[in-house]
């Protein structure tokens, strides 16, 4: 009996720390191995739970840039304002103008309408102009320099239908005002008007036959159509003075006017360049 007893005891501790051993070996692992990988599955819900939410936003964004750029291209878009003349000389100073700026304006007009040759006979010697105004004189000291005999000169002036002295300017207003400038200068001498505001080339015309008139003071508009018409002669023509400097409420010069530079560059090709050229004629810019 006791030998029975003792090797079943003793068998049975044998077999009992090989159990243990083997049941630890099969235990599976513990709750704290386990918790790595329920991070593991939480961690990838929220990254795909992010990308998710990232798709998203980018879908709802993208429309809205592409109504902005749809806006954008409907919106019309705004103009720089291009300067005027005004601008440039409401910032500027005045500077008087000299025979040099007449010449190169008519060439600048006449570069594409005329030859090389055509346009060298336009060229003015500098002897066929009188001395600029300086922006200090009025009418009557410019003119009282630039023709110092004039007393004698109106006396000895007896044709019909021709001035000795031919002022041009912008606008009849202007024209107005320079005929009350003169006073001082003209002496005895008569003056007419010659522009087309309220006045028509038919009583001009009459008014230059009936008797000797000796300054024109005028738009170059009417003055040409004068000459054309031979209403108005110009052999006894000895001085043209351009009302050069002045400017209009715009702060326009007359050259400045399209319309009055136009009918300049007509009135002088039609007869006064000739007489600049024979040494009859001379040009002052006041």
């Amino acid at each position: 009996m006791g030998d029975d007893l003792g090797d079943e005891w003793w068998a049975h501790e044998g077999n009992s720390d090989e159990a243990e051993e083997e049941t630890r070996q099969e235990k599976p692992p513990t709750e704290k191995t386990k918790k790595p990988e329920k991070r593991k599955s939480v961690t990838e819900e929220t990254v795909k739970a992010k990308k998710k939410k990232t798709t998203q936003q980018k879908e709802c964004i993208i429309p809205k840039k592409k109504d902005t750029e749809d806006e954008k291209s409907t919106k019309p878009k705004r103009k720089r304002k291009k300067k005027t003349i005004t601008d440039v000389l409401s910032s500027s100073e005045p500077k008087p103008g000299s025979p040099a700026d007449l010449q190169t304006l008519v060439t600048q007009h006449f570069a594409d309408k005329l030859s090389v040759i055509e346009q060298e006979d336009l060229k003015l010697l500098d002897s066929s102009f009188l001395s600029s105004n300086d922006l200090t004189h009025t009418l009557s000291s410019y003119l009282k320099q630039v023709c110092p005999k004039w007393s004698k000169i109106q006396k000895q002036h007896t044709e019909k239908s021709s001035v000795v002295l031919l002022i041009v300017c912008s606008s009849a207003l202007r024209a107005i005002e320079l005929i009350k400038q003169m006073t001082a200068f003209k002496g005895e001498a008569k003056a007419v008007k010659l522009f087309a505001k309220h006045i028509k080339m038919e009583e001009q015309v009459k008014l230059l036959q009936k008797g000797v008139t000796h300054i024109g003071v005028g738009t170059p508009g009417r003055i040409s159509a004068l000459v054309e018409k031979e209403g108005l002669s110009l052999q006894a023509l000895k001085y043209v003075v351009l009302d050069w400097n002045w400017r209009d409420q715009k702060l326009r010069r007359m050259m400045d006017v399209p319309e009055v530079k136009l009918d300049f560059m007509k009135l002088l090709q039609g007869g006064i360049l000739n007489g600049c050229k024979e040494n009859k004629v001379k040009i002052g810019l006041f």
